[in-house]
């Protein structure tokens, strides 16, 4: 853990529920200032749902969660804070620079932030395209687009580079590592893991519990792999285990373990080959 004053972000003891669902049961995490903190996980392990909570769009049972200083969500926090989310927030019928401008003066960035975030982003030949023209990832770039713009302190980013080829994601990853250079704390989510290597510090997650909490370097010297794929799937083989060991709550009695999927079932517990290959399939 880091100390209050180098954190741009600190969550403690948070609970959110869906319904009857605990999607957070105590969670608690630190995300340092000046760094890019990849999220990473498979679909549906409350990636989203963290990020929503921190940029204080999401309701909370329990808990606190510390934005640069304030509350999540505080209002003097508004310019301070960007949330680019999976789905483009941009508007159809208005070009690329429009929609910038229109933003810019939301956020009471400059007008020159406009120019800048294009180049940026990679579209400056398409500035004076309409969103509807534009593919699926050039869309999602404007998006991204958008939540440059200010110079904001910290940059909520959920899957920037989905449906991105790889040179695009390389040159967006690029962008990154200049914003965090230059001062700026970035959050990213993604469930692919080669972009595991790009970040400074990886919260990897599973079902809704932080699963490690290491550095691109830490995460295979402790898995003994070589590929960022291998080394989350030994993280998730390992915590399969746990669960189906029954993992101690803190009173030391067995705490209630998250459902597994049939995968980890299959690979926590593995069908024992039969005693004699030719009595396969007889019948009893």
């Amino acid at each position: 853990m880091n100390s209050a004053g180098t954190d741009a972000v600190s969550v403690r003891d948070l609970h959110v529920r869906r319904g009857k669902t605990e999607v957070f049961t105590s969670l608690d995490l630190d995300i340092p200032r000046g760094q890019i903190t990849g999220l990473m996980g498979p679909s549906g392990c409350g990636k989203t749902t963290l990020m929503r909570a921190i940029v204080g769009v999401q309701k909370i049972a329990g808990g606190s969660v510390t934005v640069l200083g304030e509350p999540g969500g505080s209002r003097a926090l508004r310019r301070r804070v960007a949330y680019d989310t999976q789905a483009a927030s941009v508007y159809g019928d208005l070009t690329i620079q429009q929609n910038l401008r229109y933003f810019a003066r939301l956020v009471g960035a400059p007008g020159r932030d406009v120019d800048r975030v294009i180049e940026q982003v990679g579209l400056a030949d398409q500035r004076d395209q309409t969103i509807d023209s534009l593919s699926g990832g050039q869309e999602s770039r404007v998006s991204l687009a958008v939540a440059m713009l200010g110079d904001p302190e910290l940059l909520v980013l959920d899957e920037p580079t989905v449906g991105l080829d790889p040179v695009l994601r390389a040159e967006l990853w690029a962008v990154f590592r200049a914003l965090a250079d230059a001062g700026a704390t970035l959050v990213v989510s993604s469930h692919v893991m080669d972009e595991a290597v790009r970040c400074d510090r990886l919260v990897l997650m599973r079902a809704g519990r932080i699963i490690a909490d290491t550095t691109p370097d830490g995460l295979l010297a402790d898995t003994g792999t070589t590929d960022p794929d291998a080394a989350f799937l030994t993280l998730i083989e390992r915590d399969a285990v746990r669960q189906a060991q029954g993992p101690r709550a803190p009173g030391g009695s067995p705490a209630e373990p998250h459902p597994l999927t049939r995968r980890e079932l299959r690979e926590a517990h593995p069908p024992e080959a039969p005693a004699n290959p030719t009595d396969e399939g007889s019948g009893s």
